[in-house]
């Protein structure tokens, strides 16, 4: 950033007196303008035992497998935003359960969030930025074809997860998180 958004001025970086971190400072308006991480939301749809995937379209990771995910937007919720990614991306219409996964990538300036989703029908399409969309049983899973760490930490989580019968009615459910290292493929 190297102009101001509400002045047209010319951006510093420094620390503001009641901060502790450089920020752009526009001296002429006196405006803070502070840049924070990007939410990526997503959903785990799935289908009877089999979980939907797309690939990728679109860099980056061309052509590898991910989850249908992108970033939210503006004026909506985490799980509206992964319920409407995983329309635009796979064409599926879901129904958003809870919070499962929680990833914090500070490297790319990003957290990724992906939510449980229960498919009705097995109806789904690419969208424009899927080349294909399929379901897999956990066998299928194109492993090493998986785009992003989180989403490849989160079906491991996921499997391990339904395999110990954590998802049935009246078991204790929380969500899993960690911190992606930048040493990490993302």
């Amino acid at each position: 950033m190297k102009f101001c958004p509400n002045c047209a001025s010319a951006l510093t970086i420094k620390i503001p007196s009641d901060d502790s971190r450089l920020r752009h400072v526009c001296e002429a308006c006196g405006s803070i303008h502070y840049q924070n991480p990007r939410n990526v939301v997503g959903s785990i749809p799935v289908f009877g035992k089999q979980v939907l995937l797309c690939r990728r379209a679109i860099e980056p990771r061309l052509g590898y497998w991910t989850l249908p995910a992108g970033f939210m937007e503006l004026g909506e919720s985490t799980s509206h935003g992964a319920a409407r990614e995983t329309l635009e991306e796979a064409g599926a219409s879901v129904e958003i359960g809870p919070l499962y996964s929680l990833l914090n990538v500070p490297h790319a300036e990003q957290v990724h969030l992906f939510y449980l989703a229960k498919m009705h029908s097995p109806e789904f399409s690419a969208g424009e930025e899927s080349l294909e969309v399929a379901l897999f049983h956990e066998h299928e899973i194109p492993w090493e074809e998986l785009a992003f760490p989180t989403v490849k930490q989160t079906l491991r989580w996921f499997f391990a997860d339904r395999t110990a019968g954590l998802f049935e009615d009246g078991k204790e459910f929380y969500v899993r998180s960690r911190d992606v290292l930048p040493s990490e493929r993302i």
